[in-house]
């Protein structure tokens, strides 16, 4: 019996190749860690904490049960990768060509919009006096040209996400430290438990985009394939990564992965692979998701309870900052914007360089041609996006909040539709050990109930207005 029966109504089948012997546990840090620098932009550092100060954390169920959904959707996406070398994306184009205009729409649209660039220059104008526009455009600017020089990119990505996100924790641990006391960590452990409750009064889209984001959110989830293939996990040895154009050689020349044989030596190595994956992704990216998230919540939930005035939008991160400068004088103050504008930047770094990853894949598995390389796409799009992103700013849309809702609102749809994909692909696709348990099918079946309610409730509420 084959392990691995690969749809070819779209692509040329893959070739056999020998599944490699796993890596060391340790060497295998960093994709997670990647999407973890991603994660933390938004729903950690501000829809989480504003909604946790505003409603209690009777509404922190949600948070930790978002972050575990998405754990088992990565994993998922992971499967893919490992078993075939190829992106979740070619998958879902082996299930249907019309999916790949699809899931390029999926990743580029929700994520188009410069919110977290815009806040990081907002923050850094609280520091010095900068203007906001013009800082923010050079931040998207600085952003292409970091993906653009490096001669590897997923090497450039991850050793960035590594020093970010270490300097992060840093902060947010001595903040939460010197602030946070006994009674509040009890609140936070009872309200985790506190399944179902929405407190009266919240708004739907701000809720439904901090259940997306959650943890990664959206279409940059399904980059976590293209992170562990470039990284050389399982099948992924076989497939060139994205390089520059400009300071590296051309690895990627072809979409279409490797399956191996059935024998018993692949399958012992598939399950070392599989457990090894796990352990990685459950540290690297759920354990300092959920830890991180916790940290922000607790610290905006104390210093609401010592007296900080309730603030929407990035009016609560100023706030924040404020309460922290009466406390502690302006080293408080630094610390937290500092931590804060580290946590945007890196988001935004992340999401372009995943979100022109998910894109140019849809491309070039859509369209079947070499003519153009996937590397080469991927740089289009990258600057793409900084354009795009440019011009949003100067038709004069710079309110961060709100551009991160609208983003995260989308990414909640988005959700709901690749759950079911993967849901479909993995189960028609895999046999035997490779195929999902009940345990992971339950989980993708909960993703697609989950976001799709809450994507439904959104809509009907905004008919309704």
């Amino acid at each position: 019996m084959a392990l691995i029966r690969v749809p070819t109504r779209v692509l040329a089948a893959p070739a056999l190749r020998e599944l490699p012997l796993p890596i060391p546990l340790r060497a295998m840090i960093g994709p997670s860690v990647i999407l973890t620098g991603l994660s933390i932009g938004s729903g950690e550092l501000l829809l989480w904490p504003g909604l946790i100060a505003k409603f209690g954390f009777a509404l922190f169920w949600a948070c930790w049960l978002g972050v575990t959904l998405q754990f088992f959707l990565n994993m998922e996406i992971e499967r893919w990768s490992l078993a075939t070398g190829e992106s979740a994306v070619v998958g879902f184009v082996r299930l249907a060509r019309g999916l790949g205009p699809v899931f390029f729409v999926c990743a580029t649209l929700p994520w188009a919009w410069p919110g977290w660039a815009t806040g990081a220059a907002e923050l850094g104008s609280w520091l010095v006096p900068v203007p906001v526009l013009p800082t923010a455009v050079a931040g998207l600017v600085l952003c292409g040209l970091v993906l653009s020089l490096g001669p590897v990119v997923y090497r450039t990505v991850e050793a960035l996400q590594l020093v970010m996100v270490a300097g992060i924790f840093a902060g947010l641990l001595a903040l939460v430290a010197a602030v946070v006391r006994r009674e509040t960590w009890s609140e936070l452990a009872w309200g985790a438990f506190q399944f179902g409750a929405i407190p009266e009064g919240i708004e739907m889209p701000v809720l439904a985009g901090a259940l997306a984001f959650a943890g990664a959110g959206g279409a940059v989830n399904l980059a976590q394939s293209n992170y562990i293939k470039d990284k050389g996990y399982g099948m992924g040895r076989w497939i060139g990564r994205i390089t520059s154009p400009f300071t590296g050689r051309d690895e990627a020349a072809s979409e279409v992965g490797a399956v191996f044989e059935d024998t018993p030596e692949n399958r012992a190595r598939w399950r070392v692979w599989w457990r090894r994956t796990n352990a990685e992704h459950f540290v690297s990216f759920y354990l300092l998701c959920l830890v991180c998230m916790a940290l922000f919540c607790l610290l905006g939930a104390q210093l609401r309870a010592d007296g900080m005035p309730l603030q929407e939008g990035f009016g609560f991160l100023q706030a924040e900052a404020a309460a922290l400068e009466a406390r502690f004088g302006q080293t408080g103050r630094l610390c937290f914007l500092l931590v804060s504008i580290l946590v945007l930047l890196s988001t935004e770094l992340a999401l372009i360089d995943a979100v022109s990853r998910v894109a140019a894949d849809s491309l070039h598995a859509s369209l079947g041609s070499e003519r153009v390389s996937l590397s080469r796409l991927y740089f289009g799009i990258v600057w793409g996006m900084v354009g795009f992103g440019t011009a949003v700013l100067l038709a004069g849309f710079v309110q961060p909040f709100w551009l991160i809702v609208i983003s995260a609102c989308l990414n909640g749809f988005v959700m709901f539709l690749y759950a079911g994909a993967l849901l479909w692909l993995n189960l028609s696709a895999f046999q035997g050990p490779l195929r999902p348990g009940p345990v992971r099918v339950v989980a993708l079946v909960g993703c697609v109930l989950f976001y799709g309610y809450f994507s439904l409730q959104t809509l009907l509420q905004q008919i309704a207005d």
